[in-house]
């Protein structure tokens, strides 16, 4: 039994109609001894997880309903049995037949005829075998329980010794519950004898942006045969090139094809560069690469879609000057984002696995939630360490969309011990994460976890794990920025309400803050009353109503989290459950507003802000999220949107709530993140109090250069002494209607 990894899959390349695919039926079963067989088989859905194919048998209510995610915890604890079998198709001559799988979860055999054949630890290295030989017609995969260092307590320490993402260990937005199974693209495939396997697809460009140098690394595979390999590739050829963004080709090579590994170099001149969507276009380029017979017929055939950008992680401008120490030491590392020469200011989110189950995550899943990403303005995801690697299609998507990735590695808050057996688990599958992802553009950094420099982690960059890790991305991907984990010293985790417990509110907190980089941070909010009324037992929701004690658990957290959203603090008691939502997001809103202006005011001291979190991966009663389960905006992410936008106008504020007569107070500012200068203009506010309003005042600028913030003045006015409730400040920009701002503030009398 093979107990190495096999050799990859034929991914990332597509490849093309002269491989044919042949998709499998599955049922699966569990045992609580590997070595007995399943009493009873069900169907199984694949892509998928054993969870949801055993719900689904028995008629269980979803998993996020109340408390009915208790009742998966047995299914981690148990050996599951995938089986499908099939008519052996008849090969034709040349033709072999490959068992591929882009991913099994987490720990497994896989059976060809009842003969063990491989095992395997780790869910993203994929796996793709030769079964010509053993005249197969059945398959299984025994899935092992899930990796825990212990047996209690149930928490994420559990996951410390393995490659298994943590989140599914519990987490506060991310109920208990550990997929297990076969979570991606899996199915039979038809090659012929001789063909393409790995492509590895780097470049290099030049510090004039007017040449790149592109390498393809490309194997040969054929199988073993008496009078060696050479005999089946004589007279064949390896045809490349490479077709540009308009459709024609900028390269073309044709070499000799042998057994192995081949090199191809190419150079392709004045090439259209890869932007954020926010900066410029993002053409992509096409890389074909062709095995040839001699007549000239395509035996096989690869693409793969790549775009040409550089990237950079740098000092911010202020870092060597202060403080006034000597000798002068690096204070902080570098997080400012250099593409293509030019300095990013990073706005964004942070991204979570977008379904508890990965097997259930589709292609239309990540279109719907990036969509809107881009809709908000944000050109920066950070792919969190808790949770897995994304299927390809989120990569594709985002070079397509303009949106750079900040990719973790599976590590959070936790100490990884550096044993020999995770270290060999963790590179086999950090080499496998690299190779799948590198050639996209839109992968800007890669980060070896979530949070493991602090005291709960215990972790330094002295750990084995980051050393390896650091190694890995330089043997493979040299030219990409790494960081070892998030934040580090001068970056901020926090905060995530909109009043912290001294009272301090987010217009205080974050103008006091003098971070380089805010790679955690938000307000929390309720879900839909829709939601809420789904997934929370009525009884619960009738205790909220009358402020009673609930007796259920998810009672009990429901109201403790309503009170996390700080409602009552600003608010009467709401009415309905509307109401209270409608409060809820309100505040998230308005918080998240003043995040995201107030990061880019203090740019360049400040090089990024991604708001904790964007998404879910089911629906939360209370949660940090700007965007609910399984896509559906909440406020925030409409305000976000607007405080993400290239150029507006701003104003800092120094606190939410007024007294009536008090003198209200805002600072002007033009927040421009644009590649172009801004021409000189006037912006003027008022205050709103229904259909009143106040005249503040009007600034009249000179103009703000390119990717320049420019500060104005601060401008005063009283408020009605009968003032009471909601009110807004708007500034609007003189022939410009798109760079206007508006906020909602709350007058009231002190109780």
């Amino acid at each position: 039994m093979r107990r190495t990894p096999a050799p990859p899959a034929a991914h990332p390349a597509r490849t093309g109609a002269l491989r044919t695919r042949i998709p499998l039926s599955w049922s699966v079963g569990f045992t609580k001894s590997p070595a007995t067989p399943p009493r009873r088989f069900i169907p199984a859905a694949v892509p998928g997880a054993v969870q949801l194919d055993w719900a689904r048998a028995e008629g269980w209510q979803d998993h996020f309903i109340g408390d009915n995610w208790k009742q998966y915890r047995w299914m981690e604890d148990v050996w599951w049995r995938y089986r499908a079998t099939f008519d052996r198709p008849k090969l034709a001559r040349g033709q072999r037949l490959f068992f591929v799988s882009k991913g099994i979860d987490y720990q497994f055999v896989i059976f060809i005829n009842g003969a063990p054949v491989h095992e395997q630890e780790g869910m993203f290295t994929p796996v793709a075998i030769d079964i010509t030989p053993f005249r197969a017609d059945a398959i299984e995969i025994l899935v092992m329980p899930a990796p825990k260092s212990f047996p209690e307590p149930d928490n994420r320490s559990q996951a410390n010794q393995s490659c298994k993402p943590a989140v599914s260990y519990g987490w506060d937005f991310h109920p208990r519950l550990i997929p297990l199974g076969i979570w991606d693209e899996t199915y039979l495939e038809l090659r012929p004898a001789a063909h393409l396997d790995r492509p590895d697809l780097t470049y290099a460009l030049n510090d004039t942006f007017d040449e790149a140098r592109v390498s393809l690394c490309a194997s040969v595979a054929l199988p073993v045969r008496k009078g060696g390999n050479a005999r089946g590739l004589r007279g064949c050829a390896l045809r490349w090139k490479i077709v540009g963004p308009d459709g024609r080709a900028v390269f073309r090579r044709r070499v000799a094809a042998a057994p192995g590994a081949a090199v191809l170099s190419a150079t392709v001149r004045n090439p259209r560069l890869w932007w954020p969507h926010d900066q410029g276009d993002q053409p992509l380029y096409t890389s074909v690469l062709e095995l040839v017979g001699p007549g000239g017929a395509v035996i096989d055939a690869m693409e793969q879609r790549f775009g040409i950008r550089r990237v950079r992680l740098v000092m911010q401008p202020d870092a060597w000057s202060e403080p006034a120490v000597f000798p002068k030491t690096r204070s902080v590392p570098p997080i400012t984002f250099e593409i293509n020469g030019r300095r990013i200011f990073c706005k964004g989110s942070n991204w979570v696995s977008p379904d508890v189950f990965p097997g259930a995550i589709t292609a239309g899943t990540h279109r719907a939630l990036l969509e809107m990403v881009k809709k908000a303005n944000m050109n920066m995801l950070r792919s969190w360490g808790g949770a897995i690697v994304q299927k390809d299609s989120f990569f594709e998507l985002c070079d397509e969309l303009g949106i750079m990735v900040w990719q973790e590695f599976p590590l959070s808050c936790n100490r990884y011990e550096g044993t020999h057996a995770y270290l060999r688990v963790l590179e086999q599958e950090a080499r496998s994460i690299i190779r799948r992802i590198r050639h996209h553009p839109c992968l800007v950094i890669w980060c070896g976890g979530n949070e493991l420099f602090n005291e709960w982690s215990g972790m330094t960059d002295q750990d084995y794990a980051f050393r390896l890790l650091n190694l890995v991305c330089y043997q493979l991907d040299r030219d990409r920025p790494f960081i070892p984990t998030a934040p580090l010293m001068g970056m901020a985790h926090g905060g995530y309400t909109f009043a912290d417990r001294d009272g301090g509110e987010v217009y205080q907190v974050f103008r006091n803050a003098a971070n380089t980089a805010y790679s955690e941070c938000g307000c929390v909010a309720t879900c839909s009353a829709a939601w809420l009324r789904r997934i929370v037992p009525e009884e619960d929701l009738e205790a909220l109503d009358n402020a009673s004690q609930p007796e259920t658990e998810a009672g009990k957290a429901l109201l403790r989290r309503v009170q996390w959203t700080q409602v009552p603090r600003y608010f009467p008691e709401a009415r309905s459950l509307e109401e209270l939502v409608e409060r809820s997001q309100l505040l998230q809103a308005e918080g998240l507003k003043c995040i995201f202006e107030e990061a880019r005011r203090q740019k360049p001291h400040c090089s990024l802000v991604l708001n904790w979190v964007l998404n879910e991966p089911c629906p939360r009663i209370v949660n940090c999220s700007i965007i609910g389960w399984p896509a559906e905006p909440k406020k925030a992410c409409y305000a976000a949107g607007l405080s993400c936008r290239p150029v507006l106008s701003s104003a800092r504020v120094p606190k939410f709530t007024w007294q009536p007569g008090e003198r209200f107070e805002a600072e002007f500012w033009l927040l421009n993140d644009a590649p172009e200068a801004v021409p000189a203009g006037r912006v003027s506010a008022v205050l709103r109090f229904g259909g009143d309003e106040i005249a503040m005042g009007t600034w009249a600028h000179d103009g703000a250069a390119a990717n320049t913030n420019l500060r104005g003045p601060a401008l005063y006015a009283a408020l009605p002494d009968d003032a009471a409730g909601l009110f807004e400040l708007v500034l609007q920009y003189e022939g410009r209607p798109e760079w206007d701002s508006t906020y909602v503030f709350l007058a009231r009398k002190n109780s």
